[in-house]
């Protein structure tokens, strides 16, 4: 099979989330006395899902059945102004914009469900079947989240969500279908990799922050020092990990870097809003540290998942090597609940942390 390789269309493509996964990360710099309430968290949670889901599924159908023709360029657009007015009315008010959100998601949602009810005859039989599959899934997701225009208040959110969660579950429950017509690794490694860029791209995004600061002194200098080392860390880790450590030649249904992304694309948003909020120092002692180590830890655990089964069998990290990090993580917190540290310091740690991360993955 012909290595398939990222279109400038689909990169065009990404550009919209940068704004997207923006406006959802700033939902976590609404602090109050000294805590990220379990609204905003929520919130977020809320807000990033369907960010992400609607950027997986047209990148799963260009990956599958995807070509760079004019029929399949219309249908891109048209996911491109779908998610143009998703982003545009994405607020921690969702009731204001509650109907554009609806009309940009769901949009985009049922473009790419016509596009799997629709691919060409020529396709082999357990091509079309599962296209069939997933359009039809997708199909059922829409019409129970098409259920929240009927009501009003927090009845609405719960039916809208409904539908979203089926729409993610039904691929999982049906992979029986979609093992008979595996991804392009290489291809859907390389796609992922570049969402992970734009993540990583909004705690570039914080140091800026931190560096635009008015005043300076020597605590504000090691932050941004190992902020900015602690990033180049988790951008040499997550990299070199897939450039050089990983099969590209598996055949699965690339479940496994589907959702285990979501929960890394989460810490990363979570790590670049820790960033500004430690060094703002907005946010208790204690809830900071559960929210940064929290985050990192989130990252390292999916991050090793997500890539276990795709390493090379004499690359894959043992037991022995996840008592090790889990461990570094909990003696930093442990010596930081005994002696109370400054931001900087925390941020040295996180840095430590994943200069050896990537020296044991790299």
């Amino acid at each position: 099979m012909m290595e398939k390789k990222v279109t400038w269309l689909e990169l065009f493509y990404d550009l919209l989330f940068v704004a997207a996964v923006s406006k959802a990360g700033h939902v976590l710099l609404h602090a109050e006395h000294g805590v990220i309430t379990w609204e905003y968290l929520l919130k977020f949670v809320l807000i990033f899902i369907p960010v992400w889901w609607a950027w997986v599924g047209q990148t799963l159908f260009i990956n599958r059945y995807g070509q760079d023709i004019l029929s399949h360029r219309i249908f891109l657009i048209l996911q491109l102004l779908s998610v143009l007015i998703m982003t545009a009315s994405l607020s921690t008010h969702f009731d204001e914009h509650y109907l554009s959100f609806f009309v940009g998601y769901i949009g985009s949602r049922a473009f790419t469900a016509i596009q799997y009810l629709t691919i060409h005859k020529s396709k082999s039989e357990h091509q079309q079947q599962a296209a069939r599959f997933l359009g039809l899934s997708f199909i059922i997701g829409i019409v129970i989240s098409s259920g929240s225009l009927f009501f009003d208040s927090w009845v609405r959110y719960v039916i809208l969500y409904a539908g979203i969660a089926v729409d993610i579950i039904l691929p999982l429950l049906g992979r029986k279908n979609l093992v008979k017509v595996p991804v392009q690794t290489h291809h859907l490694l390389e796609r992922f990799a570049l969402f992970t860029l734009i993540l990583l791209g909004e705690s570039v995004v914080s140091i800026i922050a931190v560096l635009s600061a008015d005043q300076w002194d020597l605590k504000s200098i090691l932050f941004a020092v190992f902020t900015s080392l602690f990033v180049i860390a988790m951008w040499w880790q997550y990299f070199d990990n897939v450039e050089k450590k990983v099969s590209k030649e598996m055949q699965t249904a690339g479940q496994a870097i589907i959702y285990g992304h979501l929960f890394i694309y989460i810490s990363l948003s979570m790590i670049a809003a820790s960033i500004q909020l430690l060094y703002q120092n907005l946010l208790s002692y204690e809830f900071m540290l559960a929210f940064v180590f929290g985050s990192v830890l989130l990252y390292f655990l999916s991050t090793t998942l997500v890539f276990h089964r795709y390493r090379h069998p004499h690359l894959r990290l043992r037991p022995v090597h996840m008592i090790v990090m889990v461990g570094l993580l909990v003696a930093f917190v442990v010596v930081d609940l005994i002696y109370r540290v400054p931001g900087y310091v925390i941020m040295g740690e996180d840095m430590l942390f994943f200069l050896v991360y990537a020296k044991l993955t790299t």
